[in-house]
């Protein structure tokens, strides 16, 4: 019988491939090439399954930009052998692999799913059979011989999102991922409902990677009491180029004179400042409120609607292509991969 699709499993590492070793009773990482022996019934789908493990593999804590360029590299380099990519990683820092992949595949065309598990595989109310079995059959899916998905995304718990728009927000219960500023590009029940008006279109080009990411950054969250000796210990960072500033709200920040001045000195020295809410749903809208009016003014980037995962990936990226710093802002406010709102 035809095969429908050639999908490619990469294991990074994670919950989700591990198993229960019969003799010992102890966790161990699970045996991709013995794949079919362990779950007979992926041979219904009629797919070609091969599959990639990292060597080690990562706990997704130890996860850097290091394993996401080999991780761009492993799709692109047999990006013309297979319609379709399931990623299995750990769940704390999949937000950030699945945001920076977003921006490092340029030109995807095809499914790249990343998927876990809060339980191993081999437990028995694991979530991950679900959660995998689902995952290949969405990278394989096609509508008239053209992938159903053709961009980076995350699926957990019957629902796929756009992986750029996601935040890992829970750390016990199954539904472990949000998208609160996007909707879900499919639902997953009795059957797969793909909201084709949420989910990319393919420009059909030549796949391209950016394997440079520049981490001379900082994340910072304001929070009350926060004092001039904290905001000058960061700044004064060697090799300091950017600092995603995590503010209230709709974007506010205290009006002291202390705590502008200091961003504003940063900003003449060449310091790029993103501007992006704690709040995990909701917009930055500078200037609304008097207390982020000064923001604006100053020159503050306005990170609006985007994840604070989306925001930090999308910075090393633009700082690893070394454009000048008024570049970098356009590029921070727009919309690239869909990761941020549309004006």
């Amino acid at each position: 019988m035809e095969t429908k699709a050639a999908l490619l499993v990469i294991y990074t590492g994670g919950t989700i491939g591990m198993f229960k070793d019969p003799e010992t009773g102890v966790l161990r990482p699970f045996n991709f090439d013995e794949l079919y022996n362990y779950m007979p019934s992926l041979e219904l789908f009629k797919f070609k399954i091969d599959s990639y493990s990292f060597d080690p593999i990562i706990d997704s804590a130890n996860i850097n930009p290091e394993y996401w360029i080999k991780l761009a590299e492993v799709i692109s380099v047999n990006y013309e052998k297979y319609d379709g990519f399931v990623i299995l990683h750990g769940t704390d820092t999949m937000s950030y692999t699945a945001s920076a992949l977003s921006f490092m595949l340029d030109n995807l065309n095809k499914p790249v799913v990343i998927t876990g598990s809060q339980l191993p595989l081999g437990m028995i109310r694991t979530d991950g059979r679900d959660n995998f079995i689902s995952s290949l059959e969405i990278a394989g899916a096609k509508s008239d011989d053209i992938p159903m998905i053709p961009e980076v995304c995350i699926y957990f718990e019957n629902q796929l999102f756009r992986g750029n728009r996601t935040h890992k927000f829970n750390a016990e219960n199954f539904d472990a991922f949000k998208s609160a500023n996007y909707p879900p590009l499919a639902n997953v029940g009795v059957y797969i409902k793909y909201h084709e008006q949420n989910i990319l279109k393919p420009n059909f080009k030549r796949l391209k990677i950016y394997s440079k990411m520049d981490t001379n950054m900082v994340v910072l969250p304001l929070f009350p009491g926060i004092n001039s000796n904290t905001i000058k210990a960061i700044f004064a960072i060697d090799e300091l180029k950017a600092v995603i500033l995590e503010t209230y709200g709709a974007g506010n920040a205290p009006t002291e004179k202390w705590f502008l001045d200091e961003l504003k000195t940063a900003i003449d020295k060449g310091i790029l400042i993103v501007n992006i809410s704690q709040c995990r749903g909701g917009s930055v809208e500078m200037g609304k409120y008097e207390t982020s009016l000064d923001l604006a003014e100053m020159g503050l980037i306005n990170g609006k609607d985007m994840t604070i995962e989306a925001a930090l990936t999308k910075l090393m990226w633009i700082l690893g292509m070394e454009v000048p710093n008024e570049e970098a802002r356009r590029l921070m406010e727009k919309n690239l991969k869909g990761e941020i709102r549309e004006d």
